[in-house]
């Protein structure tokens, strides 16, 4: 059956043509042995498509570190078609740095960054490319529904852009996604002057500024393999991602002192006036409370700061992003 699956992918050819605008998909991979070949199907066909329209195309997936057999379906797929060509890292570095590697070495006039799992349409590539022709610099594509994605991930989503608008000075499109279209010279700003090593790439995009247009999309129900993002991980790359845009959860201690500062003071004068008047202000319990209180919020702000010094040694450290093993095509 594997043999089969590559021998499908190098049946699966795209027709190179003399066009004016060339785009590049850049297609992040990680264990999708079960769904890569039918993605790869889908795509072809959708390319074909736009060849005739006068685009031309190249594929760049980039492997971070599947420990399938998702690198040699890859590798049968370059193998068919020099339009398409696979990155592979040494290790896993995250689907960020999946998408940086693709955008660096991407030569189109556009650059078109989409997942594996077909929750990113292919179809919906003839309207991006249509609002890149008409002189859109980003096209970022919003979700209007998933399939399958459950009220949780939907709710923890609305929560996050709207904390995330709240907090930061940026004006993000809610419920975008990592499926999103940049000219080359968004891409070239990415590439040369946000190098940070803690990033949130769809952010960045959405805040250089240029024309943007937005789609919405309907996200299908996962075709096949399980998606690699806990809820445990979406809760981080939440934080990540607050803290990139925002320093405002530092100004939680200034907060929090003076809302205490301020209650103290009101139970400190509460206390001398029941005193004059005979009645003893007895505070055991309010004293217990507070005091439990405080330290919670304390070891809060405190564990706040100690993200943003973990960040900080991220980016003093200044390593790679990711480290190249090889490159098909």
């Amino acid at each position: 059956m594997f043999a089969d699956s590559i021998d499908i992918c190098k049946r699966i050819t795209i027709i190179d043509m003399d066009i004016q605008k060339k785009i590049s998909v850049v297609v992040s991979v990680y264990n999708e042995e079960d769904v890569v070949v039918s993605f790869w199907s889908e795509l072809s066909r959708v390319i074909k498509q736009q060849n005739k329209l006068g685009f031309g195309f190249e594929v760049i997936f980039v492997n971070d570190g599947s420990s399938d057999k998702t690198p040699d379906l890859l590798n049968g797929i370059a193998s068919g078609t020099q339009a398409a060509k696979v990155i592979h890292f040494s290790r896993n570095f995250g689907h960020e740095a999946a998408m940086l590697a693709g955008i660096e070495h991407a030569a189109g006039d556009a650059v078109i960054c989409m997942d594996s799992d077909l929750q990113h349409p292919p179809s919906e590539i003839p309207l991006m490319t249509e609002r890149f022709t008409e002189g859109s610099e980003i096209v970022t594509m919003t979700r209007d529904h998933r399939s399958g994605g459950g009220w949780m991930r939907k709710l923890g989503s609305t929560v996050f852009y709207r904390a995330i608008n709240l907090l930061s000075k940026g004006d993000f499109e809610p419920m975008a996604s990592d499926f999103f279209l940049i000219s080359k010279r968004v891409a070239g700003l990415i590439v040369n002057n946000y190098r940070e090593k803690t990033r949130f790439l769809r952010g960045l995009v959405q805040s250089v500024g240029f024309k943007k247009s937005s789609l919405t999309y309907i996200a299908p129900r996962r075709e096949a393999g399980k998606s690699k993002y806990s809820f445990f991980r979406l809760f981080l790359l939440s934080l990540s991602a607050i803290a990139t845009f925002s320093h405002m959860p530092l100004r939680l201690g200034l907060g929090l002192g003076v809302l205490f500062g301020g209650f103290s003071m009101a139970v400190g004068i509460y206390s001398i006036i029941m005193k004059f008047a005979g009645q003893p202000f007895s505070g055991y319990t309010t004293i217990v409370l507070l005091m439990s209180f405080g330290f919670a919020m304390l070891f809060i702000v405190i564990g706040i700061i100690g993200e943003y010094i973990g960040y900080i040694f991220t980016e003093v450290k200044n390593r790679p992003v990711y480290i190249i093993d090889r490159i098909v095509n």
